[in-house]
């Protein structure tokens, strides 16, 4: 019989937000949840994609700092079209604003994950993956007849790629489909059976 030692540590997600603890739940291993205390605002690093690392490592350590027994992940996504990087809507507004100023264009979307693990050391492992988004052309009342069916000023580029946001798109290019909705399943579960966690 394998030793207690031996059996993988509990899992723990560093967030707060509903969509990635849903997408963690796919992969049906028990997990709790946190409040990371890290301020978004106060990272400044201009590249989006090192930007989503950071976050993403920032949270990862602030949930081990208060549970050092668990694994944990720590997860951001960054948006950036034209050079600009797109933040939350925060409002209905904003969030048409936001799709009118897509409409026609490529975002990208890179979204890190990061784990930290007891054992080891605390192992850190992370990973990014990027997505490319290509909206249509969209009318302004494409755009309204969208927001008023779904509201998602909370969504990074304000929609939701897994309901009716999907509608909004010429093209999806990524290597994990998972990634545009907040968490990269595929990342996140090779860096779980690095830790131990028996998944498929």
């Amino acid at each position: 019989m394998a030793s207690a030692s031996l059996d993988p540590p509990p899992l723990l997600l560093a967030s707060t937000s509903p969509y990635r603890a849903r997408l963690l739940q796919r992969l049906q291993l028990p997990f709790e949840t946190c409040a990371p205390a890290v301020d978004e605002c106060a990272e400044t690093t201009a590249d989006p994609g090192q930007r989503a690392r950071r976050l993403a490592v920032r949270k990862a350590r602030a949930g081990a700092a208060q549970y050092p027994r668990y694994a944990v992940l720590g997860s951001d996504q960054v948006a950036s079209c034209d050079g600009r990087i797109l933040s939350k809507p925060g409002h209905a507004a904003a969030q048409m604003e936001q799709l009118q100023w897509l409409s026609g264009k490529t975002a990208v979307f890179h979204t890190a994950v990061a784990l930290i693990d007891p054992s080891g050391g605390r192992a850190l492992r992370q990973r990014l993956v990027t997505t490319r988004v290509r909206f249509r052309r969209l009318e302004a009342e494409t755009i309204a007849r969208y927001v008023q069916a779904e509201p998602a000023a909370d969504c990074c580029g304000g929609f939701k790629c897994e309901g009716l946001g999907i509608t909004l798109f010429q093209s999806v290019h990524s290597p994990d489909p998972t990634a545009l909705e907040g968490l990269p399943l595929i990342a996140t579960a090779a860096m779980l059976r690095q830790a131990g966690m028996a998944l498929p």
